[in-house]
């Protein structure tokens, strides 16, 4: 059964044109589905909608984002906020960034749990202790009372991931968390992410431009184009035989650390001139209702 469909999700820039359109996916409990597609392809932007984050400068203007069975655009903003934070958790991109400068690390953890859950503040300390040292933190009493730039980046990102699963909820989308680190950094967070998620079952919506990281992470995989799902597919069947001829091309495009003479190979114009004609098609049937 899907903890979370997305059914015809269509989003537009405010007296704009659209960014999504008539996106439809599904993430099964404990599943992890990858989100992959050139900058600016609009994968960021599900995710952001799911959370409830999405600028003010955009709008949903169609679809439907189903969580556990409810669909959270028709709740009151309240219970929708209330819901989305009880159950969903975010790993953003940059960990430094993401955390705040001023606070210590302990309160940045616990907040939420205190805030949301309405934990003790004793028993949420402890809970972030005890996370801290399941990421792999070595002495997590002298982390919690730490301000971030006393930390690395690699450290940083260990404990976005910590946060994230610290109300153990059902769903996390994780927005790129390795982009903003070293090659070394990125194995281990990967190694960890994929740890955390088998062990607490969450499912996980992945955003990632890294065609590596869904064949190492992922079990599904949704192909995106200026915010339209081209291909969705088991992440094997995509290795395998992809089914679309922009995913092909994307796949092509990869580079091969194995071989050090080959080319980099740009995505052919006339797949490009294809697919801009699939955008405009959807473009054409969402005019028409």
């Amino acid at each position: 059964m899907s903890y979370l469909e997305i059914d015809r999700l269509s989003v537009r820039l405010r007296g704009g044109g659209p960014l999504l359109r008539q996106v439809s996916l599904t993430v099964a409990a404990g599943e992890v589905r990858g989100l992959v597609g050139e900058s600016g392809a609009g994968k960021s932007m599900i995710g952001k909608a799911v959370l409830g984050i999405l600028p003010r400068s955009t709008e949903i203007t169609a679809g439907r984002i189903v969580l556990d069975g409810v669909d959270l655009l028709t709740l009151p903003p309240a219970e929708r906020r209330r819901r989305i934070g009880a159950t969903c958790a975010l790993i953003p991109q940059d960990p430094l960034t993401a955390l705040n400068p001023s606070r210590r690390i302990g309160p940045q953890i616990t907040d939420r749990l205190v805030d949301i859950l309405g934990w003790p503040r004793v028993r949420a300390e402890a809970r972030a202790r005890e996370l801290l040292a399941e990421v792999y933190i070595p002495d997590p009493e002298r982390v919690m009372r730490s301000y971030p730039h006393e930390l690395s980046g690699g450290m940083r990102q260990r404990i976005l991931i910590a946060s994230a699963f610290a109300a153990e909820p059902k769903l996390i989308v994780a927005d790129e968390p390795t982009t903003a680190l070293d090659v070394t950094v990125q194995k281990q967070i990967l190694k960890l992410i994929k740890e955390m998620q088998e062990r607490h079952g969450t499912a996980l919506l992945f955003v990632t431009h890294d065609l590596g990281v869904v064949s190492k992470v992922c079990q599904s995989l949704s192909v995106l184009y200026a915010g339209l799902v081209v291909e969705d597919c088991a992440v094997r069947d995509f290795f395998r035989a992809p089914g679309h001829a922009y995913s092909a091309a994307l796949l092509a495009a990869t580079p091969k650390y194995t071989d050090a003479v080959a080319s980099l190979t740009p995505v052919p114009d006339t797949v490009i001139a294809a697919v801009r004609a699939e955008v405009a098609a959807a473009d054409r049937r969402m005019s028409h209702g």
